[in-house]
């Protein structure tokens, strides 16, 4: 059987952490950003890690 490819749209949006963890970006900064305040752009600067519903795809997407 060939090898799993890793899903290229995931590998762009999903980086493992040292732990094992997966981060992602935060959803609400690409446009309408003018009735965002600064305090708000700067939260969603940061990245979150991905709910543990999700893990199991995700990984697999990876080539985990």
């Amino acid at each position: 059987m060939p090898k799993m490819k890793t899903h290229k749209g995931a590998r762009s949006r999903f980086k493992m952490t040292g732990t094992g963890k997966i981060r992602r970006r935060q959803a609400n900064l690409n446009h309408f950003l003018g009735k965002k305040t600064a305090k708000q752009k700067r939260r969603l600067e940061k990245s979150t890690v991905v709910d543990r519903s999700d893990v199991k795809r995700i990984r697999r997407m990876l080539g985990e």
